[in-house]
């Protein structure tokens, strides 16, 4: 088989409290980020950017989610944990979107595409290289402290990738479905 799939169909989305050190160094995140960069964007436009979150910003991270909890309502017992889960990974990336709205050539939705493909490829390499990560998203990237503490002018907060060395190896579990399940011909 060829090895850029087998890579692809080897990859296992892991969550921080499946993730060790060592985590990507700066060789492996220029790597990743290179790879990032050749995803389909309509050539120039790099409507994305990465942010990475390591060493001592991770106290950082966790106290902006301890706040953002607690302007969500959450009791201190509830940001605590929120805090917890924030430094627990080895590496967190954000992921920023940095959309052209006003782009004569490119819809805001191809752009989005694009965010999303150069995600795919950054998550692909870290596999490649040896390490497993997951993207997280959901209420907090819309929690307007986390989105000013990370954004430039411009820029959304689509989530973080959280990244690092499996602490196991992955399981050999089935794919969650079938190929045959997942597509099919328009004339059927």
């Amino acid at each position: 088989m060829n090895t850029s799939l087998q890579l692809l169909l080897t990859r296992h989305s892991l969550g921080a409290k499946h993730l060790v050190d060592p985590a990507p160094d700066d060789a492996a995140l220029n790597q990743m980020a290179e790879a990032a960069l050749h995803a389909p964007d309509h050539g120039e436009l790099v409507p994305y950017r990465f942010v990475v979150v390591r060493g001592a910003a991770r106290e950082r991270l966790a106290a902006a989610f301890t706040a953002a909890a607690l302007r969500a309502g959450k009791d201190e017992a509830g940001a605590a944990l929120d805090a917890e889960r924030a430094a627990r990974p080895p590496v967190t990336v954000a992921l920023l979107a940095r959309l052209d709205l006003g782009h004569p050539q490119v819809p805001a939705h191809e752009q989005w595409i694009a965010v999303g493909a150069a995600l795919a490829n950054y998550l692909n390499a870290a596999h490649a290289l040896g390490f497993a990560g997951k993207m997280l998203s959901g209420a907090k990237v819309r929690d307007a402290g986390l989105q000013a503490a990370f954004c430039g002018p411009g820029e959304t907060l689509v989530g973080w990738v959280v990244l690092g060395t499996p602490a196991r190896p992955p399981s050999t579990r089935a794919a969650k479905a079938a190929a045959r399940d997942i597509w099919q011909d328009w004339t059927e």
